[in-house]
């Protein structure tokens, strides 16, 4: 493949793949940080297409903005709206039904406690969680072996979400905003999506090295 990613006719490994989505989070913050800049500015648009290094055109500057702010105009909504559109494709995987489950009960957490649903700490457990829910069903995306290096990324991208969530678990009871027995049921699925997807990694990787003849 090549770097700019239009040639998909020799297979990525998981490190092509992972330095192309640090790649594409790089402009997706770039953007959110010029928005921010510019928000009251009368030439927003413009000023934005001109940094981001976007066309002449008004048309294609318009397609870039309009595309990337529906994709980041609600990060964790449209997170959890990703799992449930894939709720139906993805049913009859374990790992996944552990993430919608996840989900729910942080959700349901939350509702318990609305003092905690504006703290910093909660919010990000709950976005962590949705984020290690999305990118694991971009790894399990394929029945087959099928673009390995993507779906190593992707849970790889899963695996950090859970260890994230884990810590902000043992932060919010280290504080005392939650015991750990009410953190008991999301504890345990974050441990089991993690253990299950480091043994998913591992079938992909062992399929890579069949197909390729090295990691």
């Amino acid at each position: 493949m090549a770097e700019d990613g239009s040639d998909f006719s020799e297979e990525w490994d998981e490190y092509a793949w992972e330095r192309f989505l640090q790649q594409q989070d790089r402009i997706t913050e770039k953007y959110i940080f010029l928005l921010e800049k510019y928000m009251n500015h009368p030439d927003r648009d413009w000023l934005i297409a001109k940094e981001m290094g976007w066309g002449d055109g008004d048309a294609e500057i318009d397609g870039f903005i309009s595309e990337l702010e529906e994709e980041i105009e609600d990060p964790l909504n449209d997170a959890h709206e990703s799992l449930q559109d894939k709720e139906d494709l993805y049913a009859k995987s374990p790992l996944f039904q552990r993430t919608l489950r996840l989900n729910q009960r942080i959700s349901r957490l939350m509702d318990r406690h609305p003092e905690l649903e504006e703290h910093p700490e909660m919010i990000q457990l709950a976005a962590c969680a949705a984020t290690c829910g999305t990118k694991l069903a971009g790894g399990i995306a394929q029945t087959d072996f099928t673009e390995l290096g993507m779906r190593i990324a992707y849970l790889k991208r899963g695996l950090k979400a859970a260890n994230d969530a884990l810590g902000l678990c043992e932060s919010l009871i280290t504080r005392g905003l939650l015991t750990r027995r009410q953190l008991i049921g999301v504890r345990r699925d974050l441990f089991t999506l993690r253990n299950a997807t480091v043994a998913r990694m591992g079938e992909c990787r062992a399929e890579w090295r069949r197909r390729f003849g090295h990691a």
